[in-house]
């Protein structure tokens, strides 16, 4: 993509730089990241965020859990409240974003901080099609 259009990558590039240094937690980010990437199947961001999360000191346990986060008390509240947000937003399809799931980040999360998390769910779920649609392959 960085090859075949660089303006539309350097934009993408620009909302991914932009999410990283908003104010929210690297580890909470890449949780997100990371859902959103296995609700829509994108093996290719699933592999890079979960790496990421990793470095940044995630534990495997948390990780592999993820799926069945609400099954499970290795979360804390800010993070199942931005986890049923991503899955809200990733899943609009389905429906509107239920009011329950922007009461709990509500609650959790500043008005600013909801906008930036919102803003990190969009870009991963644009940046989940690209790499869908475009074919991008996991590295081993």
């Amino acid at each position: 993509m960085h090859v075949a259009a660089p303006a539309a990558y350097k934009a993408m590039r620009g909302l991914s730089d932009y999410t990283k240094d908003c104010g929210l937690e690297p580890v909470l980010l890449e949780l997100v990241k990371t859902r959103a990437s296995q609700v829509n199947g994108c093996a290719f961001c699933i592999q890079m965020h979960t790496r990421d999360a990793r470095k940044l000191g995630e534990t495997d346990e948390r990780l592999h859990l993820l799926p069945a986060w609400r099954e499970t008390a290795l979360y804390t509240p800010r993070e199942r409240a931005a986890l049923a947000w991503t899955e809200a937003l990733t899943t609009l399809a389905d429906g509107h974003a239920p009011d329950a799931a922007y009461e709990e980040v509500r609650a959790q999360f500043s008005e600013e901080e909801v906008v930036n998390l919102s803003l990190a769910i969009a870009t991963i779920n644009a940046w989940n099609r690209l790499a869908v649609g475009l074919r991008f392959v996991p590295k081993p």
